[in-house]
């Protein structure tokens, strides 16, 4: 078993850094944002601060690197070079499923490395909402967050990928009830987290009620693990494994309005995820009510160059959130969550359709 998640961690690092895995037809919703531009900012740029505290941990910019790998020499490399990045610039970073180390104490270290290089940051262990149902518990999340020193403890939630996926787990009975026992056992905050189809305000509202810290919206419009699944399959000539995950490759809820669905639907914070690449979406994400925003793709393929492309990838995400933050004159971020937002098109359409109001955010104070 354990050599099988082996190969497939493998295999989804390299689908990922040479195969086209990124949505098709649907995209993240955010083209249909649109912060209002200040012609007169009234602020000095230099003095703009993007420093926030989120789950009591203070960051020198809301950016998290999402969960991505471990268990493999090559993800051992991966999370050294973002955490040594993190560490530098006092952001947070994500580790991929844990289940392979808890399974296999020998392969702990491909996790641990990333407390090793990144003595500060904020961490987030990560262990599987279909693992829970299939017997895991308090113990292996408590050992997750040991393994890593975690600040904090990710459950993800990918039923899309494990359908399309030929070894996939598919039993989610009960799921809600074991995160809730998780949230009661552990002392870190639990973040949920989707993987890239979105998380909608009814399942917010039960996460929320099970006791979770935070939310990971992780929509549609970045990396598509049917997408993935779909070039695994193709790879073996599984025909069927290739019509699934093309059929799926774009299911699933937008970035943007799964972020308003859950940020309009719950009191905990809310990050946003889910094919963000640039400041400027961050900005969005920022003023339509996440904490945090969190990339992953752009920070994968920066990992093959080491730890400075990954350092200089997200300074320049960093700086154009800076540079949009001035345009709208927001000197904090508690600032740019209170500015005016126009939400039109497909987005607008679908939060109305969905019982939601997209004008409240246009007609805010600026």
């Amino acid at each position: 078993m354990n050599n099988q998640i082996e190969e497939r961690k493998v295999d989804h690092i390299r689908v990922c850094l040479e195969e086209n895995v990124q949505a098709q037809r649907k995209t993240t919703g955010f083209e249909d944002i649109f912060l209002v531009h200040k012609a007169l900012p009234e602020i000095e740029r230099k003095q703009i601060g993007l420093s926030t505290v989120v789950f009591k941990h203070e960051f020198s910019a809301p950016l998290l690197v999402g969960a991505m790998t471990g268990g493999t020499e090559k993800a051992s490399k991966i999370n050294a070079a973002i955490a040594e990045a993190v560490e530098e610039l006092g952001l947070g970073m994500g580790v991929g499923s844990q289940r392979v180390a808890i399974e296999d104490p020998r392969l702990e270290g491909s996790f641990a490395i990333a407390r090793e290089k990144a003595p500060t940051a904020f961490l987030v262990a990560n262990i599987g909402g279909a693992q829970l149902v299939d017997g895991y518990g308090a113990k292996e999340a408590k050992r997750a967050v040991k393994i890593l020193k975690a600040n904090a403890l990710a459950i993800h939630l990918n039923p899309l990928q494990e359908v399309v996926q030929p070894e996939g787990e598919t039993n989610y009975s009960g799921v809600i009830d074991k995160i809730g026992e998780i949230t009661r056992a552990l002392e870190v905050p639990v973040i949920v987290k989707e993987t890239g189809a979105g998380i909608a305000t009814e399942e917010a509202k039960k996460l929320e009620e099970a006791g979770v810290a935070g939310i990971d919206v992780a929509g549609v419009g970045g990396t598509s693990w049917a997408a993935v699944e779909f070039h695994r399959a193709k790879r073996t000539r599984d025909k069927f494994r290739q019509r699934l995950g093309q059929t799926f490759w774009d299911w699933g809820i937008p970035t943007a309005p799964s972020l308003v669905e859950v940020a309009r639907s719950v009191h905990i914070p809310v990050i946003a995820s889910g094919g963000i690449r640039f400041g400027t979406e961050a900005a969005k994400s920022l003023a339509l009510g996440a904490s945090l925003v969190s990339m992953t793709a752009p920070i994968l393929k920066a990992t093959t160059k080491g730890p400075e492309e990954v350092k200089q990838t997200l300074q320049f995400v960093i700086e154009e959130l800076r540079n949009t933050m001035f345009l709208v004159g927001a000197e904090s971020v508690l600032k740019l969550q209170e500015k005016p937002v126009v939400l039109t098109g497909k987005t607008a359409e679908w939060l109305r359709m969905r019982g939601f109001k997209p004008e409240l955010y246009a007609r805010r104070k600026a």
